[in-house]
């Protein structure tokens, strides 16, 4: 299985240590890299250009800054190359329209990497959603955490996470809070968003968001930010005779009398990454499009982008 790399970064490594995991027989990784001079990485072949490959590739993963993930899935759309998109798929909706025009008409495979829809906490929500007859009243889904610590050693007003010309800002970047609201409880009728920098991180993004989704018989809010020190990543769900609280850092839920319905006491989240190419890989395999296509998370985007 020969596989290409589209960017090199933290991100790239996490799904090249998936991969290794897998213990794929016969795996070819090749990286794209810009610079003649980049580092030589035990088990990943360089490359320098897209023109007279000498290889063919079974999928390509899109790990590099969102800003430059347009250019990348036309080129690469343009060799009938599946590809495996890390989130959100663009940092701007303008000429998405080509993009679904040139997948579409290949029938090319892919899918936009949201590995939290593999978090065993949401997937036991999903289950509960889908097999129960559950009336919903509310909605609340918190993300904050504080930016300075999401990569040690490394200057985090220097990475795209920061800089809004690379695709960075909280809106974009916390794209799997959207993405798993939407995947719980469908696309909403309205969305009404509020974009801000409030903090003193002194970056030129978007710090804060806050989104308010209204369904037919529910409204959902969804706040994000780079500024909290202590990490919080929750679920909250309002039914008509309980309300269970996912709790995404812990690994557990909680209902209102405070007594674990759920956890998953030896899971790390780095799993997911194993869990969601292993799936990927299973759709190749046996000709199944996988969720999560381009098109759809588009329309996850249009929420988060309905004011560009």
């Amino acid at each position: 299985m020969n596989i290409l790399i589209i960017g090199l970064g933290s991100i790239a490594r996490k799904h090249i240590s998936a991969l290794q995991n897998l213990k794929i027989k016969d795996i070819n990784i090749y990286a794209l890299r810009s610079n003649l001079n980049s580092e030589i990485e035990e088990g990943i072949e360089n490359i320098y250009n897209l023109e007279n490959l000498n290889a063919s590739f079974d999928f390509a993963i899109i790990s590099n800054p969102t800003n430059l993930h347009f250019e990348f899935i036309e080129k690469l759309a343009g060799l009938n190359i599946p590809l495996f998109i890390e989130k959100p798929a663009v940092h701007t909706l303008k000429g998405v329209d080509k993009l679904i025009e040139i997948i579409v008409r290949k029938q090319l495979v892919t899918y936009v990497a949201c590995n939290l829809r593999f978090h065993p906490c949401i997937e036991f929500l999903k289950n509960k959603l889908s097999n129960e007859n559950l009336k919903i009243n509310e909605v609340n889904v918190y993300c904050g955490s504080y930016l300075p610590d999401w990569r040690p050693n490394v200057d985090f007003r220097k990475v795209y996470s920061s800089n809004a010309s690379m695709g960075g800002g909280v809106h974009l970047d916390l794209f799997h809070e959207l993405d798993y609201t939407t995947w719980l409880f469908g696309i909403p009728n309205k969305g009404n968003l509020t974009l801000r920098s409030v903090s003193n991180l002194k970056i030129d993004a978007i710090d804060y968001a806050n989104y308010i989704l209204e369904y037919d018989t529910f409204t959902a809010n969804v706040i994000l930010n780079y500024y909290r020190k202590k990490s919080k990543r929750v679920i909250e769900v309002v039914f008509d005779n309980e309300v269970l609280e996912v709790d995404l850092v812990n690994n557990r839920i909680l209902n209102d009398d405070n007594k674990v319905v759920f956890e998953a006491p030896n899971f790390e989240v780095k799993n997911t990454y194993d869990f969601q190419l292993d799936y990927f890989i299973s759709c190749l395999r046996n000709n199944i499009h996988p969720m999560n296509s381009f098109k759809e998370s588009i329309e996850i985007l249009k929420i988060i982008l309905k004011d560009e």
